[in-house]
């Protein structure tokens, strides 16, 4: 504890948190219809600013639920699924590009954590049946995916299009749902919500099962020949 308390880093952490929260009691924030009807005044190129922010920020590891639920609630439900998905998919695209642009074995020096190892035997084994596994309700994030990807031999446009559906379901779900928070969002739209949500987590169980069924078959069929050839 003391080690940590020592650490300036942890300090400055600590420092910020208690001066974000105190300002968060004091200063009068608006509520999300406010921003939501801000957001309409603003004027026609205030979504393309967010589009092209967007798009480049999650190239970085930044985590994109908070773009996306922005998109909900500064935009509602139409434009701001246009936005978020187009944007993801402009990253996705300009991250995979930007790895392969790269030297690879310097951007795989980075990608060390025991996760990335997993995303890369899934894409080995997989390809883009993999990509689009991945990006349902992923539990990796959005940009570390991008990397993997870059540092595969997948093909750019079977890539592109396992994203394009991949991310589809969670992004409606999540841009409906930063709607909802204006309070003016139907009905029908939460029901949109949660099939969406309901869609990826269902995608998510049928690969855990097809990986459990068939990856142990295909193992056998590639052991089995070399034990056979052995010579007694």
């Amino acid at each position: 504890m003391t080690r940590l308390i020592r650490n300036p880093r942890i300090v400055a952490l600590l420092v910020g948190g208690i001066v974000v929260f105190v300002a968060a009691m004091l200063v009068p924030l608006p509520s999300p219809q406010q921003m939501q009807e801000w957001a309409g005044t603003v004027g026609p190129l205030f979504p393309l600013l967010f589009f092209v922010v967007h798009a480049l920020v999650t190239v970085a590891p930044v985590p994109r639920t908070v773009l996306t639920v922005s998109a909900g609630l500064l935009f509602g439900p139409a434009l701001g699924i246009a936005l978020a998905v187009s944007a993801t998919t402009v990253s996705a695209a300009l991250a995979i590009l930007l790895v392969r642009a790269l030297d690879r074995d310097r951007v795989a020096a980075h990608l060390t954590h025991p996760a990335v190892r997993a995303i890369d035997n899934r894409l080995e084994r997989r390809g883009w049946l993999a990509v689009g596994s991945l990006r349902l309700i992923a539990f990796a994030p959005f940009s570390v995916i991008n990397y993997c990807c870059g540092l595969s031999s997948i093909r750019f446009w079977p890539y592109m299009l396992a994203t394009v559906f991949g991310i589809l379901p969670g992004t409606v779900g999540t841009v409906i749902l930063g709607d909802a928070l204006t309070g003016g969002t139907h009905p029908a739209m939460l029901v949109v919500s949660a099939v969406c949500i309901a869609v990826g987590i269902i995608g998510l169980v049928v690969d855990a099962r097809w990986t459990r069924t068939h990856e142990p078959a295909q193992a056998a069929v590639v052991t089995t020949p070399a034990q056979v050839s052995v010579p007694e």
